[in-house]
Parts: C-alpha cells; sequence; structure tokens
C-alpha cells in the first residue's frame, strides 16, 4: 500500500471447529487467512490483519477484535462489513468495522487491549444435548460447586500462573496476570465460567477450568491448587477440551 492509510478496527465472530486456530496457516486454515483474502478481493491488494491474539483450533469467539490498514479513499465502514461478510465462509462474521478511534498511531488491536473475557461452557449431565456439540465439555460426574467456588476464589488475583499454561515452543519471560473475577453459574445442566483478567497464557483458561473441574470432581483440592500456583507442585496437566470455550469479549481504554 501507498500514500495515507486508514486502520479500520473489526469485531468478530466465529464458530472455531472448522478452522486451524486464529493465526494464519501455511495451507491457508487459519481464520486470519478467510479474512485476510476477502479483505484482499475488496482492496484489490494485499492486506495484512492483526488480531487482539490468538485463539487454537476448535475455540470460538463472539468478540474477538483485529485490525487492518486500507488505502484512501476508502469504503465507510458499513460497506466494508457487507463486503467482507459476502466473501467469508458462514461460521465467521464481521459484527461491527469501525474507524479505528486515534488511527494508525492510536490504536492496535493487541497491544492497545488491557483484558480480556473469556467463557467456558461446561455441560453437566449424562449425555450431551445435540445442540451442543462442539460447543460445551460434557462432564457427566457429580460435582462439588463449594469446591468449584472455593478454587475459582484462591485463582483470583495477581499471581505467577507459570504452572497453569502450556509452552507454545518459546517459553514466556513474564508468566504473572491478574485475573480480576472468575464467576461460575449454572442453569439447568449448563454450568458457565467466566474468566475476566488483563491478560492470559497459552492455554490458561483451559487449565484453570480443567483442574477447577477436577477439584469439584473431589479428586483434587485446594491444597494442590495453591502448590501450583506457588510454584511448588508441578504443572497441571488437566486441560479442558477446546470446543467449550470462548473468547466473548476485548476490553480497550
Amino acid at each position: 500500500m501507498s500514500g495515507a492509510l486508514q486502520r479500520l478496527k473489526l469485531v468478530i465472530a466465529y464458530d472455531g471447529r472448522p478452522f486451524n486456530g486464529w493465526q494464519s496457516q501455511s495451507g491457508g486454515g487459519g481464520i486470519q487467512d478467510h479474512i485476510e483474502a476477502a479483505a484482499e478481493k475488496i482492496a484489490g491488494v494485499p492486506v495484512r490483519l492483526h488480531g487482539s491474539g490468538r485463539t487454537d483450533a476448535g475455540v470460538h469467539a463472539l468478540g474477538q477484535v483485529a485490525h487492518f490498514d486500507v488505502a484512501l479513499p476508502t469504503h465507510p465502514p458499513d460497506r466494508w462489513q457487507i463486503a467482507l461478510n459476502a466473501n467469508l465462509p458462514p461460521e465467521i462474521r464481521v459484527l461491527r468495522v469501525a474507524r479505528a478511534r486515534g488511527g494508525r498511531e492510536g490504536f492496535h488491536a493487541r497491544f492497545s487491549a488491557t483484558g480480556k473475557r473469556y467463557v467456558y461452557r461446561v455441560w453437566n449431565d449424562r449425555f450431551l444435548h445435540p445442540m451442543e456439540i462442539g460447543r460445551a465439555w460434557l462432564v457427566p460426574h457429580e460435582l462439588d460447586f463449594d469446591a468449584l467456588r472455593e478454587g475459582a476464589k484462591l485463582l483470583t488475583g495477581r499471581h505467577d500462573f507459570a504452572g497453569f499454561a502450556a509452552n507454545r515452543g518459546t517459553p514466556e519471560k513474564d508468566t504473572v496476570r491478574t485475573i480480576h473475577d472468575i464467576r461460575i453459574s449454572r442453569r439447568g445442566p449448563l454450568l458457565t465460567l467466566t474468566f475476566e483478567g488483563d491478560g492470559f497464557l497459552y492455554k490458561m483458561v483451559r487449565l484453570l477450568t480443567g483442574s477447577l473441574i477436577r477439584i469439584a470432581q473431589g479428586r483434587g483440592d485446594t491444597a494442590w491448587l495453591r502448590s501450583i500456583l506457588e510454584g511448588v507442585a508441578q504443572k497441571t496437566q488437566f486441560a479442558a477440551p477446546a470446543e467449550g470455550l470462548f473468547l466473548a469479549r476485548v476490553f480497550y481504554r
């Protein structure tokens, strides 16, 4: 691209099942690949999309945020939304397009983010409802909700979450994060865990969820959870499946 550029902010929802995660893949199977291809078709030139962060294969999004730069003059944001959706698979939808506040210097989908909200859905029944396939984790065992809430309370706050993170290849230099809140609610067989914090490590929400459910099943206790949090015990290996996880919202100032 040459000349003046304008930064567009996108809010995106997707069903993660058909794709190889958010990040661009060499074979083109990432959600990022599909949106870049749609944008290039509209703009007539290659477009580089920047997301607020990665989601793994099978993980869904209700409010992923991304941006790209396009040459001026360009289509108005509402036209971009219509055109992008017309060129995307039905499992990916651009919910909103807006001019980035502050322009190219004032907004970055990843570096301007101040926090995220993730939702994990557990189906606590003998069988999984067919409408929940790919959208919830079936846990048929009886759960102790007092233990679950006690564990969530322990994990809330600012901690070193190295014991609740997987290795993506390059170890994280800083594994300290703040979880502002872990809310637990139940409606019928559907158990919902909502995590809100300033940032999350690779597979952190899935590992936290898997560990909390293990406690609720009576296979661990808060002392075990604390020992991982304090680096006394080894990393937890109990990751909840990808399909129950949703990136619900990305926060910005």
